[in-house]
């Protein structure tokens, strides 16, 4: 029922300013998750062939990616529409505001958006406590954890474990991220030697928790798709001599010759969407042929149709996450990439 109504709610929320109409979809997917009209409007939701990978089964291969839900508030709406895992963030140790508005722009013919959103988030405490509330949904939860934004690089690791520390108990994988551009100086955490001195950090706290709590969470970084060659060369022998777990590729793009001729194509910021989806995948396939097989990769990138994910799977991905198709497309994608990838 949902996919029969949503180009009219997709028209009504268009006509509003895009961050306006994103705080409005998350409400109204809250109060139908409460009032049980999603679980009437979603019942063919759910669908897809269950997949293990990192230690954890997931109902399907769409995930939902980090930046919809940045403080986890909307777990249970989110999930009702039939992802097979929700990553919700990015969150850091403290509440920030992120960057001024108007920080989101939509780039409507080209299905994209750019955003300057700067992690606007309530905390890693307050995206606990939502995440302990979340009731009905079954899938994989993820937690994007990143530094706040005045802690300077050289203390980042603090910002880094404090978060790891907090979302542990709760979270069944944690995606480390080092890839937003628009946190000033975050992407320089990719350069190889402190990218592998980030990664023993976190290693050694996770092995730490793992015995407290009685359970191994798995640990990904989320990268960047604007590496060159020989980076992700570096990158990729410092995450297999490190043992990361998995990777997710890739975060939003600075690259404005995709989308040089648009009126917002001057506008600061990571670009997300189907003008991202060669960039992306090209750097997803590059990664996966230095890692062969022995880290496992998230796929995520401008998808924005069944070919697209299956193009994201071939290139090496075992999973894929969705986020500005899902805007411009709504429910109907989920389902139909569920389907078609099980």
């Amino acid at each position: 029922m949902l996919d029969y109504i949503y180009p009219l709610i997709r028209a009504g929320l268009f006509r509003l300013d895009p961050e306006v109409a994103h705080h409005l979809s998350l409400s109204a997917l809250r109060l139908g998750e409460r009032a049980g009209l999603l679980k009437l409007a979603c019942s063919d939701a759910g669908v897809g062939t269950p997949v293990d990978l990192l230690g954890l089964r997931f109902s399907n291969r769409i995930g939902l990616a980090a930046g919809m839900d940045k403080d986890g508030d909307t777990i249970d709406g989110l999930g009702r529409l039939g992802f097979g895992s929700i990553e919700i963030g990015t969150f850091t140790p403290r509440a920030q505001a992120g960057n001024p508005k108007p920080r989101l722009f939509r780039l409507i013919e080209q299905e994209a958006i750019i955003n300057r959103m700067g992690f606007n988030n309530g905390g890693i405490a307050a995206g606990v406590a939502n995440a302990r509330r979340a009731r009905t949904f079954r899938g994989v939860l993820g937690f994007n954890i990143g530094k706040n934004k005045d802690t300077p690089n050289e203390e980042a690791a603090a910002d880094y474990l404090e978060c790891l520390r907090q979302a542990y108990p709760v979270a069944d994988y944690i995606a480390v991220n080092l890839s937003s551009p628009n946190t000033p100086g975050l992407r320089d955490l990719q350069g190889p030697e402190t990218c592998a001195r980030l990664l023993e950090t976190l290693q050694r706290e996770q092995t730490r928790l793992a015995g407290e709590h009685g359970k191994r969470v798995p640990l990904l970084f989320k990268v960047a798709p604007d590496l060159d060659d020989g980076h992700i060369r570096d990158l990729s022998a410092v995450f297999l001599a490190g043992g990361l777990d998995g990777l997710i590729a890739t975060n939003t793009t600075l690259d404005r010759d995709l989308v040089a001729s648009h009126p917002h194509a001057a506008e600061a910021g990571g670009l997300s969407g189907r003008p991202e989806f060669a960039k992306s995948t090209a750097v997803l396939q590059a990664f996966a042929s230095h890692l062969g097989g022995r880290i496992p990769i998230i796929g995520v990138g401008g998808i924005s149709s069944l070919e697209d994910a299956q193009a994201k799977l071939r290139a090496g991905a075992s999973l894929v996450q969705v986020y500005t198709a899902f805007i411009y497309q709504g429910p109907r994608l989920i389902r139909q990439l569920a389907r078609g990838l099980a």
